[in-house]
Formats: structure tokens, C-alpha cells, sequence
């Protein structure tokens, strides 16, 4: 199984940060963010990764490739911690990049990935959210495709203030947290929303969905919806994932996010509540 990971999107809630800095690169504390949700479609079994990007995305190629002066540099100061770590990280997959010639959506981004996958299904990880489990969020949904043979998506239970942010599913609930959808509705008014089941960017797909992108009209905000062709589909599944999800689509949620993480580091932690209950209050 293959997973293509969508980062071609401007990142314009980030600016002026992402004026010249894809957003996907942005650090959760240690570590850019697109890194976090490689490392979980690998610790899944997936390490077959293409990336659709988009321009001024050159820095998420940079990153996941080799820095020869820089290791070269880290070997002969005798930094090998560091080597160590660079090293992984252009280690970590098998990674391919594709372009998004034009901003159309979501389900746009998707389709550039059609050769690449062929007639297999897939997994599909947005970079503004990731995931915290010991068995990772992604595994969790190629276990149950395995079972129903059908795609599957993470879902989430969010508060109705949220509703409105997400694409939100309608469904019988068949097993435990597991929901055969009959409704997807991207962003709807907590007034019409069908549930408070989130779609939470984790999906795996089977290649059908390729001719449903191709034949649906532009939806939501004029662009090519990926929940307008899932919900095409002769069948599909939601999951509710167990374990944590942390949006990081705008500042606030990212900045959360990084400093949960950082309390998490045990050489960082006594030190950040020091900050925070000392310099910064």
C-alpha cells in the first residue's frame, strides 16, 4: 500500500510566516510538522510516500533528502547525535514529490496521485493534523480496510463549536466506533450537521475514487471537494481512532500543540514549567 500526503495547500492562516516557509515545515517543538506524519505512515508499514506539493514547497524535498556538507560537517566536529538524526531522516521512506499545478482543492491534490497508485487502494494523511497512539491512527484504519475490504476514514467526536471546521459524517453505528456512512457533508452549519462525527485526515481508499474526483463539480469554496467524492462512493466506512489527534491548521492549535510536546521531553519539561510558572506568568 502506497500514502500520498497533500501539501501543496498556501497556508495563508500561518502568514506571514508561510510567505516564503511551506507550512508543512513549520516545527512542532523539535521537528517539522510533515516529518510527524511520515514517521506514522511508516510505524503503520507504509514507507511508499508521495508528496503533492505545490510551488515554494522545494524545502519539504531539502528535507527528506541527503545534506553530504552537512553530515560531512557533523562527522568531522565528532557531532554523531546529530549525524544520527540526519541521517534517519533521509532514511526514513521511500519519498516521491509530484506538483500541484493549480490550487483546485483537496480532491485535486488527490487525483495528481492516480499513476503513482494505480489500481491499489491507499492512504491518504493530511499534514495539518497528527496523531498519537501506540498502534498509529493509520494502522488502525488499514486494519479495518482489511476486514471490510472498503474505505475507511478517521472520525472524531468534536464539540459544536467545531462542527463547522470539519467535514462531518451521517451513519449507523455497526461496531464499536466503527460507522457504515450514508452522509458527508463538508463544513455544515451546526444546524444541519448529521453528527458531531468529525473526519479527522487519516483516510485509506480504495481507487474508485479517482473516477468520482474526476466527474464531481466544483463544491465547497469553488474547489474540488474530497468529501463530495467520498460520499459517491458505493460503500464506506468511518472509525473513531483510538488515541489523540492535534490540529495544528492555524496558530493557536499549532502553538498548543508544540508545547504539549515539548512538556512531553523529559530534558525539556522542568524547564518550560519554570517558564511558564516563573518568567512568563
Amino acid at each position: 500500500m502506497k500514502a500520498v500526503i497533500p501539501a501543496a495547500g498556501l497556508g495563508t492562516r500561518f502568514l506571514p510566516s508561510t510567505k516564503a516557509q511551506p507550512k508543512e515545515m513549520l516545527p512542532v517543538y523539535d521537528k517539522p510538522t510533515i516529518q510527524y506524519v511520515i514517521e506514522e505512515s511508516v510505524n503503520s508499514g507504509v514507507d511508499d510516500i508521495l508528496i503533492v506539493t505545490g510551488k515554494g514547497k522545494r524545502s519539504i524535498e531539502d528535507h527528506f533528502d541527503r545534506s553530504f556538507e552537512l553530515e560531512h560537517h557533523l562527522r568531522t566536529k565528532g557531532k554523531e547525535d546529530f549525524l544520527k538524526e540526519i541521517e534517519y531522516i533521509s532514511e526514513l521512506a521511500d519519498i516521491h514529490f509530484i506538483r500541484q499545478k493549480k490550487q483546485k482543492g483537496l480532491g485535486d491534490a488527490i487525483y495528481c496521485a492516480k499513476k503513482h497508485v494505480g489500481n491499489d487502494p491507499f492512504v491518504v494523511m493530511l499534514g495539518d493534523t497528527i496523531t498519537k497512539d501506540t498502534v498509529p491512527c493509520t494502522k488502525q484504519l488499514i486494519d479495518s480496510y482489511e476486514k471490510f475490504g472498503k474505505s475507511v476514514i478517521a472520525l472524531e467526536k468534536v464539540p459544536d463549536e467545531k462542527v463547522e471546521r470539519y467535514g462531518i459524517i451521517g451513519g449507523e453505528e455497526i461496531e464499536d466506533s466503527i460507522y457504515k456512512i450514508d452522509k458527508l457533508v463538508e463544513k455544515p452549519p451546526l444546524s444541519v450537521a448529521p453528527s458531531n462525527l468529525a473526519i479527522m485526515g487519516r483516510y485509506v481508499l480504495t481507487p474508485d475514487i479517482f473516477d468520482h474526483i474526476e466527474n464531481i463539480e466544483p463544491g465547497y469554496g469553488g474547489e474540488i471537494q474530497l468529501t463530495d467524492a467520498l460520499s459517491k462512493l458505493d460503500e464506506i466506512y468511518g472509525q473513531i481512532f483510538r488515541g489523540e489527534s492535534f490540529d495544528i491548521g492555524n496558530r493557536i492549535d499549532w502553538l498548543k500543540t508544540s508545547l504539549k510536546f515539548a512538556l512531553e521531553d523529559e530534558e525539556a519539561r522542568d524547564v518550560i514549567l519554570e517558564f511558564i510558572h516563573g518568567d512568563l506568568i
